[in-house]
């Protein structure tokens, strides 16, 4: 069977998340979305561990139900520490077969820090540290870097990463089999690395909200039974069997895809960014470096390389997030949210984005809305890119492009 899986996902408990991140409302905008397994998120936190037993119901293979929902039960961890005289931050992932493995893994991590003042809970401990850990605590745990090239927590993030998987991982490297790309990178640009070509590239939303536009905005598809176990199986081996596709955002539209500083409206590309010698010119302290400017600097194939066995990938881009650009509307407008309900009615925003035909959906909107799905799933929406925490924004055409105020500044306006 086709599964549409978000496992990295946060509770109500994690910092800056919607009070609706629990089981039971995640349980009802999933299936709008499309998604019919999602990770619980925050299986740390002793308050949601709580709620999850209350509201999840096993079914097996190490898959549990909420509302006619599967899940699976996961968490983010944020590692900080010294490795190599430099401040190390990695984010990484955990998925557990079962609640006893999660009450192992809270009660070893315990010893180690606090796990109730945040669902991402931090800890002092390296990152073959937690692996060790959760793999002594049940075989069956699967762990994998959290959006691997984010400049400030990430495996190869440019203020606090490392320039190899080895290096980070060392003898524990055995166990990881996985990565997560993050929004401000795809497959293509991951291609580029050969050092990554052993492992399985997963896509998934990192969302602190239930709503469309975060939900299930990045994903990856499996064709497999309903079963925790054949899943991580599928990840393991790298399986494009099983493994089908994953579903990205364009990079551009993710926060960290260029370089630059937010506070000075500095937005520049690598090349930019390398005439400057990586310094923003308004308050002259080093630029953060963006997503597209590490690849360039462990890269070594040139764009367009395709390796063997390599995962599909489909790029799309928010419903709620096209309509917003294309109505002018903020995107959790009465207006938009009306447009996206009569276009998802009957269905799910994914049907929509990725199978309607252009007759169904002139049936439910305009043409202009009609055309710019359309452009969406052929990938020919230009964005602006993303940098410094700073969404990309989405433009369709030179006249959105200049009704929309553009105050980030490039290379020329200096």
């Amino acid at each position: 069977m086709q599964i549409v899986a978000d496992f990295h996902i946060h509770s109500k408990y994690s910092r800056a998340t919607s009070k609706k991140m629990n089981v039971v409302d995640l349980a009802l905008a999933a299936k709008e979305k499309g998604i019919n397994l999602l990770g619980t998120g925050d299986f740390t936190h002793p308050l949601y561990l709580k709620e999850l037993k209350q509201n999840l119901q096993e079914k097996g293979n190490g898959i549990y139900e909420c509302n006619g929902m599967n899940f699976v039960l996961s968490v983010e961890l944020s590692s900080i520490y010294k490795q190599g005289n430099k401040l190390r931050k990695i984010h990484q992932v955990i998925l557990a077969p079962s609640f006893e493995v999660v009450d192992q893994i809270n009660d070893k991590l315990s010893k180690h820090g606090r796990l109730d003042y945040d669902g991402r809970p931090i800890f002092g401990l390296s990152a073959p540290e937690i692996v060790d850990l959760v793999m002594e605590t049940d075989k069956d745990c699967f762990i994998f870097p959290a959006h691997i090239w984010t400049p400030w927590f990430s495996l190869f993030g440019s203020n606090s990463g490392f320039d190899s998987i080895k290096e980070c991982y060392q003898d524990t490297l055995k166990h990881i089999h996985a990565l997560e790309t993050g929004l401000s990178s795809d497959p293509p640009m991951n291609w580029r690395l050969s050092q990554l070509d052993p492992f399985t590239l997963v896509s998934f939303s990192d969302s602190h909200s239930p709503y469309s536009w975060r939900l299930g905005r990045e994903a990856t598809v499996f064709d497999t039974q309903m079963s925790y176990f054949e899943i991580i199986d599928a990840l393991r081996k790298k399986d494009p069997e099983r493994v089908k596709f994953t579903i990205e955002v364009d990079p551009a539209y993710g926060k960290y895809h260029w370089d630059g500083h937010r506070n000075c409206n500095v937005s520049l590309s690598p090349k930019e960014t390398r005439k400057y010698n990586g310094i923003c010119p308004v308050c002259h302290k080093p630029l953060t470096l963006g997503v597209e400017y590490r690849v360039e600097q462990l890269a070594d194939r040139p764009e367009g390389f395709v390796p063997e066995n390599a995962i599909p990938f489909k790029r799309l881009l928010p419903l709620a997030e096209i309509l917003s650009a294309i109505m002018k509307r903020g995107i959790a407008t009465a207006s938009v949210m009306r447009e996206y309900n009569n276009l998802v009615k009957g269905t799910t925003e994914l049907d929509v984005l990725l199978n309607m035909s252009p007759y169904e959906l002139l049936e439910r909107t305009n043409r202009k809305i009609a055309e710019a799905v359309m452009k969406n799933r052929e990938g020919k929406i230009k964005i602006r890119p993303g940098y410094d925490g700073v969404y990309g924004t989405i433009l369709f055409d030179n006249t959105v492009e200049k009704e929309q105020k553009h105050t980030q500044k490039t290379l020329g306006e200096f």
